[in-house]
């Protein structure tokens, strides 16, 4: 007799937990945005300026990278390209590199800004609980290092990237993830590496008692209170609750903000956002620890506003204030 498994936990639309440890990814929210979810397969042809492969970057853990290549243009002046790793989003919990939402954004980030992108394969709780996802982001900082010393060699970033103009950005949670290999970076030698910039992207900065945000801006798509809590409470390490030093680096039991070498830092964040509150505390907390830290913020916006490609298609005021975002990233690269 087979026993059916039962279902111990969920988070509406985006994941469910069975009884015996296994998860079910499949999206069963609205059928009108699961397109938002889906893989696009990589093609190493040009569509749209930009060509992408993946990677493995570390064949004993079995690390993967997606790369976007910029197509050159012919009155381009440069012969070597900054090159954004990118972490996705998603609590830590859901979304994979190839999804379409950062498909679109990231091809885009890449042809317009004219850098070559690196997005990874981030390890997901509950299966994996941080600091796996971070783990993965340092790796893949250290490959880039590899491949910059000539202890391994990609084709396409070996021929086309500037090492000496690395950038980390992060969507949501990958915005925590930028903060944690930047402060680990600081800490390594990674010449001939130089990592010139941070980008976090609306980071999932939070604190255990609940915001003024949280209690009053509206949830969206993206970020609810109860995906907040509950992915925290699969990707946290077991008995940790969010004053840990991943989901709030400014708080107590974070190392101090003034002891880390940081590279310049771009804090984005959207007026609408429920965690806003918290990120303004980091952003706050950067400043006094004397890091040096831009802000950015999108108004009338809430988290991940950029990531919805419907709203970004059919609303003027959500493709506006997308193309400013990236403007600003874009300017952020361009002068570091």
């Amino acid at each position: 007799m087979v026993c059916e498994k039962k279902l111990v936990d969920e988070v509406s639309g985006w994941l469910r937990i069975f009884d015996d440890g296994s998860v079910d990814r499949t999206w069963t929210g609205p059928p009108e945005v699961k397109f938002m979810a889906e893989s696009v397969p990589p093609h190493e042809d040009f569509l749209d300026g930009v060509a992408t492969r993946d990677v493995v970057a570390d064949p004993n853990s079995g690390l993967k990278v997606r790369i976007y290549l910029p197509e050159k243009k012919a009155d381009s002046s440069y012969d070597k390209m900054p090159v954004v790793i990118h972490f996705h989003g998603g609590g830590f919990c859901i979304s994979r590199a190839d999804w379409y939402m950062y498909y679109s954004t990231y091809a885009k980030l890449a042809a317009s800004a004219g850098v070559i992108v690196v997005s990874v394969y981030l390890r997901l709780a509950p299966e994996h609980r941080l600091p796996a996802a971070c783990h993965d982001g340092y790796a893949a900082l250290l490959w880039l290092r590899s491949l910059a010393r000539g202890d391994s060699h990609e084709e396409w970033l070996n021929s086309h990237a500037d090492f000496t103009r690395v950038f980390l950005i992060g969507d949501s949670s990958g915005g925590n993830i930028v903060h944690q290999v930047a402060a680990m970076a600081g800490e390594a030698d990674l010449s001939p590496v130089k990592l010139a910039g941070a980008i976090p992207i609306h980071p999932g900065f939070v604190r255990v008692e609940r915001s003024k945000s949280e209690l009053e801006n509206p949830e969206s798509p993206f970020l609810t209170l109860d995906m907040v809590d509950k992915f925290l409470s699969f990707a946290l390490p077991v008995g940790c609750n969010k004053e840990h030093p991943i989901t709030c680096p400014m708080g107590e039991a974070a190392p101090p903000l003034q002891g880390l070498r940081l590279p310049p830092v771009l804090l984005c964040v959207a007026e609408k956002d429920l965690i806003l509150d918290t990120e303004m505390d980091y952003y706050e907390a950067m400043q006094k620890s004397g890091q040096e830290v831009e802000l950015v913020e999108s108004s009338g916006m809430g988290h991940s506003f950029y990531l919805n490609r419907i709203a970004v298609k059919v609303d003027p005021h959500t493709a506006q204030q997308t193309e400013k975002l990236f403007a600003a990233i874009s300017d952020f690269i361009h002068k570091h």
